[in-house]
């Protein structure tokens, strides 16, 4: 990628992360912080080794999409992986700033076709990982624990929802995605008359990147569904962060299928506020209703927002510090 390229998408990162220190209330934090000792060291860690799985379900697919021939170092991967999610976590509607600096990283190596066709193919499977996640979280809540009206309404709801958005996303690995999404993006106020001239523009190579992104699914199906696991293992292993803060709090008792369940009903609505960069406020919401909801207190919602807010920005500024690396390495560390 061009290092005045890598300037805007550093310097981007760098004012919205900054925006977003100054709404903490760092005594809130430092105390939060003092609270959670070591483990909020351990919630850091976690977070490396969950990174590997994002990079994983990607680097097949990468490989699948060159048929096996990829030049893609995982190392190197892994590093923009983190600063894809990174740029996400700053901006708004999420995949406007990531994808974008994935797709102009990897296209020197693979094309800009087929680089485009994996980040979008990739994008695809975390967000349908998160469908069929939430999916049997529903499944588990029936199972153990109770229930009553107000429960059963919110739970078929977000069931009907949730199978939705798995109907769309099977149908968009079958035929593509990225001609859908620029007509859906040509819907949008303001971005009507750009993306009517893209899609003119690019139509070719739209119905390219569709192609590949169908031929991915309907011919390797062995890697589509390690690609799923992969993420859905990523998911599931990530409620291991609310319990390791949880441990924190005296008389909380909580089990790991609990915090599943924490994980599952936070994601679901802050996802439903995908237009906040990083969520603000929609997290924290959806770890009070939903720790409320399994008879925890609203304080442990509270607390367990605090340090995964933290975490978060502490991830955000080693993705962004990532990109500077890059930058001045001058690309030197993509080589196998």
């Amino acid at each position: 990628m061009k290092k005045k390229y890598q300037n805007i998408f550093f310097l981007f990162g760098i004012v919205v992360l900054a925006i977003m220190l100054t709404q903490l209330d760092y005594r809130e934090v430092w105390s939060g912080l003092k609270s959670a000792g070591y483990w909020f060291f351990a919630v850091i860690a976690l977070w490396a080794f969950l990174y590997i799985f994002n990079t994983a379900t990607w680097y097949i697919i990468i490989r699948s999409g060159t048929d096996g021939k990829s030049k893609v170092n995982f190392f190197w991967l892994y590093k923009i992986t983190v600063s894809g999610f990174a740029l996400n976590y700053t901006t708004p509607c999420g995949l406007m700033g990531g994808e974008p600096y994935r797709i102009m990283a990897l296209s020197p190596k693979i094309g800009t076709e087929r680089a485009s066709s994996s980040v979008i193919l990739y994008a695809m499977t975390h967000i349908f990982s998160h469908f069929i996640f939430w999916l049997l979280s529903i499944l588990i809540y029936l199972i153990t624990e109770r229930l009553n009206f107000a429960i059963d309404l919110i739970l078929a709801s977000a069931g009907a929802f949730c199978a939705l958005g798995v109907w769309f996303f099977l149908k968009g690995y079958r035929k593509g995605m990225a001609v859908r999404l620029m007509n859906f993006v040509r819907h949008i106020p303001g971005l009507k008359r750009w993306a009517r001239g893209f899609i003119d523009k690019h139509k070719e190579q739209l119905d390219t990147i569709d192609r590949q992104i169908a031929a991915l699914h309907n011919q390797n199906p062995k890697t589509f569904v390690s690609a799923v696991l992969l993420e859905l293992a990523c998911r599931v292993c990530s409620a291991l962060e609310i319990m390791f803060i949880l441990f924190v709090l005296p008389g909380i008792d909580v089990t790991f299928t609990q915090c599943i369940l924490i994980l599952a009903f936070t994601s679901l609505f802050a996802n439903l506020l995908f237009f906040l960069p990083l969520q603000l406020g929609g997290r924290e919401g959806g770890f009070i209703m939903s720790t409320a909801g399994l008879a925890l207190s609203a304080g442990a919602g509270i607390f367990v927002a605090l340090i995964v807010r933290v975490r978060e920005l502490v991830w955000t500024a080693i993705g962004l510090l990532m990109i500077n690396i890059e930058k001045r390495h001058g690309g030197k560390l993509s080589t196998d």
